[in-house]
């Protein structure tokens, strides 16, 4: 039997034009998939909370005499900052590594001293 190029050709043209439809039905339904998808995610970055930038800790440890550089960096204030944030510092950095709350008392204590630094009423005496 003789295969002739006639006879196969509308078989072909025919099976493609039985896939196109199918084809485009299924790039439409990948493109409303993606682009539901798409919007859900921005709706959910767009109200997720406002996350803090992460702050870097002073990789050191405590000098032998407290300075203002070194009771900043433990409050995670500036040098001049004003007395505010500096009690709203040492409020926060306290309720952090409070000795009630699994907190050191050596911790505590420094974290005081840098307040009292901070604040202009001089030396505090750690006990440590």
């Amino acid at each position: 039997k003789v295969f002739s190029l006639r006879t196969a050709s509308p078989c072909i043209s025919r099976t493609k034009k039985e896939a196109t439809p199918l084809v485009a039905g299924l790039s439409v339904a990948a493109a409303a998939m993606g682009s539901r998808y798409m919007l859900q995610a921005w709706q959910a970055f767009r109200t997720r909370a406002a996350m803090p930038r992460v702050r870097r800790f002073y990789p050191g440890g405590f000098e032998r005499e407290m300075t203002r550089r070194e009771a900043a960096l433990i409050l995670g204030v500036r040098e001049r900052a004003a007395f505010n944030k500096i009690k709203e510092a040492h409020k926060r950095v306290m309720v952090a590594n409070h000795p009630d709350a699994g907190g050191s008392h050596y911790i505590a204590s420094k974290i005081n001293e840098a307040k009292d630094m901070l604040m202009g009423k001089g030396k505090s005496g750690s006990m440590f």
